[in-house]
């Protein structure tokens, strides 16, 4: 896209989190980062500003950065890693820790894509909250379930079977304040009501 065509569209800043002991302590690669810039920069037609964190399983220190992330302007903050019901996975605990509002319809969303994949998606945890003008939103460990609950399921021919929750995420950064997040529609096509939507 060139410069001209990007700033007719709302610039974002985005904080993506990846939360794992073995990666933050350089044990092996962090996987989770990437997975989110690549799928976000696939998406999004914003022109979008990211701020990266790989931090460790500890909840004070995760609600810590949720708090930083969310007062340095970030209108979406989202994690990976830390949702399943290990002792060392508390990243749902941290994040409802810094929460004003939750939002359960998204972490039952990402529940039903990935139960269509392995029956141990009953044990994710994974949960979104609003914090002032944010949203938090936990996500799975693993690239490909990343890609899968963000963008949904798609049949062969493109058509969408089970929409993923990134569908109803810019509409919700509508409604408390944040930038105008629009998308390429082959990738995820965004949900607004009529009454919601920007003229082209």
């Amino acid at each position: 896209m060139n410069e001209g065509v990007a700033r007719a569209f709302d610039a974002v800043k985005i904080g993506i989190v990846s939360v794992s002991d073995r990666a933050s302590s350089g044990v092996y690669a962090d996987k989770g980062l990437p997975a989110l810039k690549d799928w976000l920069t696939r998406a999004l037609l914003n022109p979008i500003t990211f701020e990266e964190r790989l931090i460790p399983d500890e909840k004070d220190g995760i609600s810590t950065t949720l708090i930083g992330l969310v007062d340095a302007g970030c209108a979406l903050v989202l994690t990976t890693g830390g949702t399943g019901p290990a002792l060392r996975d508390v990243t749902p605990e941290a994040t409802l820790a810094v929460a004003h509002k939750e939002m359960p319809g998204f972490g039952e969303q990402m529940r039903q894509i990935s139960l269509r994949f392995v029956p141990t998606a009953i044990l994710s945890r994974q949960c979104a909250v609003i914090r002032d003008k944010s949203l938090i939103l936990n996500l799975p460990g693993q690239p490909k379930a990343i890609a899968e609950t963000l963008e949904g399921l798609k049949s062969d021919t493109g058509e969408q079977l089970v929409p993923g929750v990134f569908a109803a995420i810019p509409y919700c950064v509508d409604l408390i304040g944040g930038p105008y997040i629009e998308t390429r529609p082959e990738v995820c096509k965004v949900f607004r009501p009529k009454s919601a939507l920007r003229p082209a």
